[in-house]
């Protein structure tokens, strides 16, 4: 019988469940490269959005089970940069480009290089959000999960309406343009917990069932419109900024 018990601290199961959600989500963005090496888009674009999906309940969870820890922050981040910041735009310049190089690949080199900025500066703030208590209610630029989205509208407009193939230059000037998006100084809403009443509970439920049916019945057609309602909040967000700063000038 050993003389000296072990006491360093036991983790339970339980609270690896946030960690396997993130390499889980990095194993979909990881698998979606290779699925594009292979034409195979459809397949590559939807495990990204898997990857996205998971990528919003791992912090959840872990905040749920409070099993938050450096490491795990760390991870996500670092998982975040494969799933959202390489595997969305190396799907798209395979199919623009078919791998090659040229304009395209500029475009691509430029998007993961500010999804890399977007992701630091995010750290950044959200420990300063830490430090002083006070919880986040919008972020600085777009999000590297949204900015994913944003980046495979092409494929997704492809899909919705067959030969609408925007040519390669386009697609490269979009992915330059979502890049700039990420770095930008942009006001954008962060999503948190929210708590409604109980008769606001089944409105709430049955949009999520609604949702969840259309992408399952019509996935380009909500994605396309998910993208564009997106875009158009950014755009609102964009104008009370601009009548913000008009303001203070005045």
């Amino acid at each position: 019988m050993s003389q000296h018990p072990d006491r360093r601290p036991r983790l339970s199961v339980v609270q690896l469940l946030p960690n396997i959600l993130t390499l889980a989500a990095l194993c979909a963005g990881l698998t979606a490269i290779r699925l594009a090496g292979v034409e195979e888009f459809d397949r590559a674009a939807a495990l990204i959005i898997l990857a996205a999906v998971l990528d919003g309940l791992d912090g959840r969870l872990a905040r749920r089970l409070r099993s938050e820890s450096a490491m795990g922050a760390e991870l996500d981040s670092l998982c975040d940069f494969v799933n959202f910041g390489v595997a969305p735009v190396l799907v798209l310049h395979f199919w623009a480009y078919g791998g090659a190089g040229g304009l395209g690949w500029i475009a691509a080199l430029v998007y993961a290089t500010a999804c890399a900025l977007r992701l630091a500066r995010f750290n950044i703030s959200s420990r300063d959000a830490l430090a002083s208590a006070m919880p986040k209610t919008s972020f600085t630029g777009v999000p590297s999960p949204a900015g994913a989205m944003l980046a495979l509208l092409p494929i997704f407009v492809a899909n919705l309406i067959p030969g609408a193939v925007l040519p390669g230059p386009a697609s490269a000037f979009w992915i330059v343009v979502v890049a700039a998006l990420m770095v930008s100084r942009l006001p954008t809403p962060a999503i948190r917990p929210v708590r409604v009443r109980p008769d606001q509970a089944r409105l709430l439920l049955i949009g999520a069932v609604a949702v969840g049916a259309a992408l399952l019945t019509y996935p380009w057609l909500t994605l396309v419109l998910l993208d564009l309602a997106y875009l158009l909040l950014l755009l609102a967000g964009w104008i009370r900024l601009r009548r913000r700063q008009s303001q203070k000038d005045a």
